[in-house]
């Protein structure tokens, strides 16, 4: 779904961007924290709409908490994902698990710790791809896809 603002002028309007943040949690034996999405039954990041009175890390660290009952500490922006087909922007954020214990919720039907090689069996590539790059150290990567495909630069 866009968004559309109303133009005065009589020019077409002009789609809206959605910024949303996610969570790359890192646990200390290398396992990635991933949910099975409750809408859809598919395995991505926790993470969810940035609020307009929060700060991308702060968004960050509740949408992980409120998706999958762990508390984190925010470390670094590992990249930048726009879906072309949805108007969605995500910041993705590695961060370090440091506290609570894991939980579904509303959102998620499970909760659970991959392997990286779990990550590519379980996730579609644009979300497979998210953890890849923040587990690489060459960040912040920007990457764009149509929601099932990643679309080469340039």
């Amino acid at each position: 779904m866009l968004l559309y603002m109303s133009e005065s002028q009589g020019a077409p309007p002009a789609p809206l961007h959605s910024v949303s943040v996610a969570g790359v949690v890192v646990r200390e034996d290398g396992r990635l924290l991933a949910i099975r999405r409750a809408d859809n039954g598919t395995w991505e990041l926790p993470g969810g709409v940035l609020e307009l009175d929060e700060t991308p890390e702060a968004g960050v660290a509740r949408e992980v908490l409120e998706e999958t009952g762990i508390q984190v500490e925010v470390d670094e922006l590992t990249g930048v994902y726009k879906n072309t087909t949805r108007g969605v922007v995500a910041l993705v954020f590695r961060c370090k698990p440091s506290g609570g214990a894991e939980r579904t919720s509303s959102e998620s039907t499970a909760v659970e710790w991959l392997t990286p090689d779990e990550v590519s069996e379980r996730m579609a590539e644009v979300y497979a791809i998210r953890l890849l790059d923040a587990l690489d150290g060459n960040g912040p990567h920007v990457r764009s896809h149509d929601g099932k495909h990643l679309i080469p630069a340039g």
